[in-house]
């Protein structure tokens, strides 16, 4: 989202709609959306604490189809009115899916720095977004391309050996036709509009 949230709906679905507020998962789901980490001892109190940041969260549930059972829907906005919308899957070990961002199927994990790059399906984007990111030393572990329809929105999904510096992320968000990027990292996390 690149902001703090001010609305959030959590959908939980399968064995998260099941046994998910029984077991914490509502609880440790907002805890992410205020930004704490896993060993945060205030988990338990997540909702009382988004209360009192203003952060208005509501918990029910989804019936999605072809995910994991441990899966979520997450709809968020911002404060500035920008909203994202994710479905993860807990896959166990810890281990999270990412397998849609904005309504594009995706399927990643999140564990390296990660690179959502939003943009206009024409030819060239994915070369100039990886030679930026080859000039500045940055290596692509992985790669994905998702699109709607041929010419309308995609999604690349780039994540990387090493963090993307930030110049780069700013260089990056100015290219023509790139209409958002957004930047995962397990300590930061940033996002740029274009334009």
């Amino acid at each position: 989202l690149g902001e703090k949230p001010k609305k959030a709906e959590l959908l939980l679905h399968g064995s998260f709609a099941a046994t998910g507020r029984g077991h914490g998962t509502d609880r440790a789901l907002a805890a992410g959306l205020l930004g704490m980490k896993p060993d945060d001892e205030r988990i338990p109190e997540s909702f009382q604490i988004a209360a009192k940041e203003q952060m208005d969260i509501q918990v029910g549930t989804v019936a999605l189809r072809n995910v994991h059972p441990n899966t979520v829907l997450l709809k968020v906005e911002g404060v500035s009115g920008r909203r994202l919308e994710v479905v993860a899957s807990s896959v166990g070990g810890g281990k999270v899916k990412i397998c849609r961002l904005d309504g594009i199927e995706t399927n990643f994990s999140g564990d390296r720095p990660t690179l959502v790059v939003h943009n206009i399906d024409r030819p060239g984007h994915v070369a100039a977004v990886t030679a930026l990111l080859a000039a500045r030393g940055v290596n692509i572990a992985t790669m994905q391309l998702y699109r709607d329809t041929r010419g309308g929105y995609a999604v690349m999904v780039l994540e990387c050996d090493q963090p993307i510096p930030a110049d780069s992320l700013a260089s990056l968000a100015e290219m023509d036709g790139i209409l958002k990027i957004t930047y995962l990292n397990l300590d930061k996390e940033e996002e740029k509009n274009a334009g």
